[in-house]
């Protein structure tokens, strides 16, 4: 029998209207809203990579240089970048960023541009060049390099004028094109504000979104680097964005999306933007101690396991990539306390991680795209990560179910999204099969490249991944679960103001032990089981967690405290509430007067005379109370509230994205009476708050 060609015409119509024989839905599915570039796909697969602090500032003691310092200072005697790129590579880190210039403008490759730089250094004889010697270091050991560039810059004497945009893209040329491959370029968000400028010493204030001009800025990093991804944080969007904090997190919701034009609110860079109009993923960019730059004080606030395992499931496990940061010693190395941190932190992941328990399992859908060789649940738990189980196009919900064959213990839940068609996604829920009957152990929003998710242990036969709602036909490239091995979160240590100690612990199945003579704490120690009264005198304790069903023990807390706030009067105020900057607990805080304008004071009788080295300010940890931290202050020291000297001020560096313990040491002298006056906070007319004020005394 013929067929005419109308007929012909007729019948395939018909298949195209109606998906006849499954004709439509065999084919792949169409991407769904903004797409990530190529050299976004490769940066997400990276997921894990360093920054590395250090400047002309490491050997001031100062979180940002001023742009005056010394260039003589600079004197790393036992530089090692390979030591940097080694242990990067052993604690499976896949590149490093490294600080060239930072905001004093002082420049560790011999530019040609500035005399401020390691080239008139009295180290090495001026022929230093540390960003060549640590982009042959990760050539060597296999990692990728990328460079931060500050765009502010306190030691230029153009800086805020049109000339100094020459000069930056001048710095910007030698980058990127003397050091090989560069997988990204950082520029950070700090722009404007005091500095040195040449010898000018004052304020200068710039437009960020105006001033780099940036469009023509990256059109200049692409043309010298195609294969790169810029992050910036104070101008036009880039490829890659900040999420708000420097804490170590970004959103349970995290969509990898932002709109190209228009302000965004912090909170949005926490969790993107669901209907954004531009693919801008969120790297998680945090230190390993709480400052950027090396404090010889910060020996003992290097975060612990615990800390380093939630930083890395609030990133990486949150469709973000973790960048972690190295302050590098004045010695040019890394402090062997941060090195074996993060060997700690890699062997823990890879043995949270080492075995795969749907490896033998059987896969299910609830539905399955046309063609389903390609397309079934299989394709979800195979190990080819560019295969993936599909629905048909109309369907916005599904279910994919894994069959253990036996009951399976299982505490973490890991699933991936094939992301080069786009982020879909937008809730789902975890199931597990309990002795016949199901149990809901999550329910979540987004997915994107990667979503680990943690719960207390379940064992299970089946278990079942539903996709309640996406914005096109639900895709899973990769769904893993694993057992992970128990890790103790050791005790909060506090002290309150009359200088009894608290101890809180990390979950509630562990015992709590503790020292104060100096010793590590062991299960044979004194054991935790009412607050521990003290002289009020200066104290040091060290305390663990201890499960005595496993036998584990914690990483050890370590805690000095001063004297004691007892006898301690605020004078500048009768508010009651204002004692919670007093009272050991981070978590309260104290706010000052809205009417009273700046500068404002804060005057404290410490009870009697003392001998004071130091001060230590702590703003209200509150993310919404951002405004009213103090960025700006001046130090006064009284013996009798009337005759009062000055012995400290300056700048809370960093402080609104980094909102830690800021302590500024002082000549030893004899008070007691302290004035802190607030100069400036983060947001022109707010009133200053405090989490918790203390002095030092040793």
């Amino acid at each position: 029998m013929s067929v005419t060609p109308k007929a012909l015409f007729t019948t395939l119509a018909l298949c195209l209207l109606t998906g006849f024989a499954g004709y439509t839905q065999s084919t792949p599915p169409q991407p769904v809203g903004p797409l990530p570039s190529a050299n976004q796909l490769r940066w997400q697969k990276m997921e894990y990579y360093a920054f590395i602090h250090f400047s002309i500032n490491t050997y001031t003691d100062m979180a940002w240089g001023l742009g005056n310092e010394d260039p003589k200072l600079f004197n790393p005697t036992k530089l090692d970048c390979r030591q940097w790129a080694r242990i990067c590579k052993e604690a499976g880190m896949k590149g490093i960023i490294f600080t060239a210039k930072h905001h004093s403008g002082f420049c560790l490759w011999p530019s040609k541009y500035t005399e401020y730089s390691v080239k008139n250094v009295s180290w090495r004889n001026g022929k230093a060049d540390i960003v060549r010697e640590l982009a042959d270091a990760c050539k060597e050991y296999g990692l990728k390099f990328g460079v931060y560039l500050s765009p502010w810059d306190r030691n230029h004497p153009d800086y805020g004028k049109p000339e100094y945009i020459t000069y930056f893209r001048n710095q910007l040329r030698e980058l990127l094109t003397n050091y090989g491959d560069i997988f990204e370029v950082w520029f950070d968000g700090a722009n404007g504000g005091s500095g040195y400028y040449g010898g000018a010493n004052e304020t200068r204030k710039i437009d960020a979104k105006t001033y780099y001009d940036w469009p023509n800025t990256y059109k200049l990093v692409r043309e010298l680097q195609p294969k790169i991804v810029i992050w910036n944080d104070g101008g036009d969007r880039g490829d890659l964005r900040w999420v708000g904090t420097e804490a170590g997190y970004v959103g349970e919701t995290n969509w990898s999306l932002l709109n190209a034009t228009g302000d965004v609110p912090e909170n949005m860079l926490r969790y993107g933007v669901e209907n954004g109009d531009t693919w801008v993923p969120g790297e998680v960019n945090t230190s390993i101690r709480p400052e950027w730059f090396y404090h010889e004080r910060e020996d003992k606030k290097v975060k612990t396991l615990p800390q380093l395992m939630d930083i890395y499931y609030n990133s990486i496990g949150r469709n973000a990539t973790l960048l972690l940061n190295f302050p590098i010693m004045p010695s040019g190395l890394i402090h062997e306390t941060d090195e074996k941190a993060v060997r700690d932190f890699a062997k823990a992941v890879n043995e949270a991680f080492a075995l795969n328990l749907v490896r033998n399992a059987r896969a299910m859908a609830s539905q399955v795209r046309a063609n389903r060789s390609v397309y079934d649940a299989s394709q979800a738990i195979d190990a080819d990560k560019e295969s993936y189980w599909a629905t048909n196009d109309d369907v916005r919900n599904a279910s994919l179910t894994i069959d253990f064959n036996r009951p399976t213990a299982f505490n973490r839940f890991l699933v991936q999204e094939p992301i080069r068609l786009g982020q879909r996604v937008k809730s789902f829920t975890v199931e597990a099969l309990v002795d016949g009957s199901w149990k809901e152990i999550a329910r979540e929003t987004t997915i994107g490249y990667k979503r680990i998710l943690r719960f207390p242990t379940v064992q299970a036969t089946k278990l079942r991944l539903t996709i309640l709602d996406a914005k096109g036909a639900p895709l899973i490239s990769n769904l893993e679960v694993y057992n992970a091995p128990l890790i103790l979160t050791p005790p909060i240590i506090t002290r309150d103001q009359t200088g009894t100690i608290h101890l809180k612990p990390g979950d509630t199945e562990s015992a709590l032990y503790y020292t104060l003579d100096g010793s590590t704490p062991s299960a044979t120690a004194n054991q935790y089981t009412a607050p521990v009264k003290t002289d009020g005198g200066q104290v040091a304790i060290k305390a663990i967690a201890y499960n005595p069903f496993t036998k584990q023990s914690s990483v050890v807390s370590d805690e000095k405290f001063d004297i004691a706030r007892t006898a301690w009067k605020i004078m500048s105020t009768d508010a009651r509430s204002a004692y919670q900057l007093l009272d050991g607990n981070p978590s309260t805080s104290w706010h000052q007067a809205k009417s009273q304008k700046l500068p404002v004071d804060l005057i404290i009788d410490l009870g009697k005379e003392e001998h004071l080295v130091g001060f230590k300010y702590l703003p209200a940890q509150n993310w919404w109370e951002e405004g009213s931290i103090i960025t700006q202050y001046q130090f006064e020291v009284s013996a009798d509230n009337v005759t009062w000297k000055r012995v400290s001020e300056g700048e809370f560096s960093n402080i609104k994205n980094n909102p830690f313990w800021q302590t500024k040491p002082l000549e030893p002298t004899k008070a007691r009476y302290i004035k802190l006056r607030a100069l400036k906070t983060t947001q022109e007319g707010s009133a200053p708050g405090y989490a918790e004020i203390d002095i030092i005394t040793q």
